[in-house]
């Protein structure tokens, strides 16, 4: 580990994963301890034209007691390299082995017994398949999806047949950019030079966002197809999002009460899919990153956050639930304890008959 760019109490360390057809290859994970000792651990997985920089949400885990680790993916943030094509992938299974090995250094090297896996948008759909694909290992305890990217925000022609048809057609093309626009809006909406609160590296978020890439979409229509075919996520899941979508192309203040980026109605329809245990929860107000919404929502969302992760992830030693008999025990317990009553009552009658013959 070495100090990272947002300085102590901060640290990362570069994950080596061989070379592709562009060179070599990295990602890179934060870590930033809690005060004391912990045994429980978070792993942040960002979304697309995105990084870790969200340091409110690191101080949310470590004063509850979580050590807190940020995977920036190969390609993004402090992991993309000179040569590289942005935030490029051909699969979301390209980010299997960095998962992998951020889940070994957190649980072996630096010795958790409780992981809980955040995923915000891309990062939501690239964590499900993840976690779908490793399930049954008890690897991780908990997944915690903020909008997540279960479907592009599209027309349905456009997004089933049309694009079905473009890809298949440019599929030999990988690296070709297609045009796509207003990803300027919600850049806008959040950086503190525009219209929005927060400061971070435009180098590694631009404002209009990186081109697109022919590969990049076909990564993502394959892993949501894989998606919406249902997973078997064996740890339970909280799926949360706004309640509104923004629709609209040019500037409005409404794109900071909302989801700028993707289909809300999407994210609520898929989710039931993931797993047996999926938690769903909306808030009014919430923008697409919801730890990123305005003061009130935020709070509001990690303070649902922190009832679900006690519900679900409660500390190692913490009582168990109570739970009541069911009617046939609680009958057999009455059954019991009435022989018992007879047993004590038949033994007192005898005794005082015994007392009575002594006397006599």
């Amino acid at each position: 580990m070495e100090t990272d760019v947002l300085g102590m109490p901060y640290e990362r360390h570069t994950i080596e994963l061989g070379s592709d057809d562009e060179g070599p290859v990295v990602a890179t994970l934060v870590r930033r301890r809690a005060a004391t000792p912990s045994r429980r651990a978070v792993l942040h997985v960002h979304g697309f034209v995105d990084y870790f920089f969200q340091t409110h949400m690191a101080d949310f885990f470590v004063e509850r007691g979580w050590d807190f680790y940020a995977l920036d993916l190969r390609k993004y943030g402090r992991s993309l390299l000179p040569h590289q094509t942005p935030n490029f992938a051909r699969s979301m299974r390209d980010y299997f082995p960095e998962l992998d090995e951020a889940a070994r250094i957190i649980r072996e090297q630096d010795g958790h017994d409780q992981l809980l896996v955040t995923g915000h948008s891309t990062g939501g759909l690239i964590t499900s398949l993840w976690a779908h694909t490793r399930r049954g290992r008890g690897l991780i305890d908990g997944l915690f999806l903020n909008s997540p990217f279960f479907d592009f925000n599209l027309p349905w022609v456009v997004r089933r047949p049309l694009m079905s048809v473009v890809l298949a057609v440019t599929g030999r093309q990988p690296y070709r950019k297609m045009p796509v626009a207003n990803l300027g809006l919600y850049g806008r909406s959040l950086h503190s030079e525009h219209d929005g609160e927060w400061n971070y590296d435009l180098t590694w978020k631009p404002i209009t966002g990186f081109p697109v890439t022919m590969g990049w979409l076909e990564a993502i229509r394959q892993g949501q197809l894989k998606l919406r075919s249902g997973l078997s996520i064996d740890a339970p899941v909280l799926v949360a999002c706004s309640t509104r979508t923004f629709r609209g192309r040019q500037w409005h203040d409404d794109v900071r009460v909302s989801d700028s980026v993707l289909d809300v109605d999407h994210i609520t329809r898929w989710a039931p899919g993931l797993g047996r245990r999926v938690t769903i929860a909306q808030f009014d107000g919430g923008m697409h990153d919801l730890t990123l919404s305005g003061k009130e929502v935020r709070a509001e969302v990690f303070r649902e956050l922190g009832r679900w992760v006690d519900a679900f992830l409660p500390a190692p030693g913490a009582p168990d639930v109570e739970i009541p008999p069911a009617p046939e025990d609680q009958a057999g317990k009455t059954a019991a304890l009435r022989a018992a009553e007879a047993t004590v009552e038949s033994r007192t009658a005898d005794e005082a008959d015994d007392k009575s013959d002594a006397t006599a």
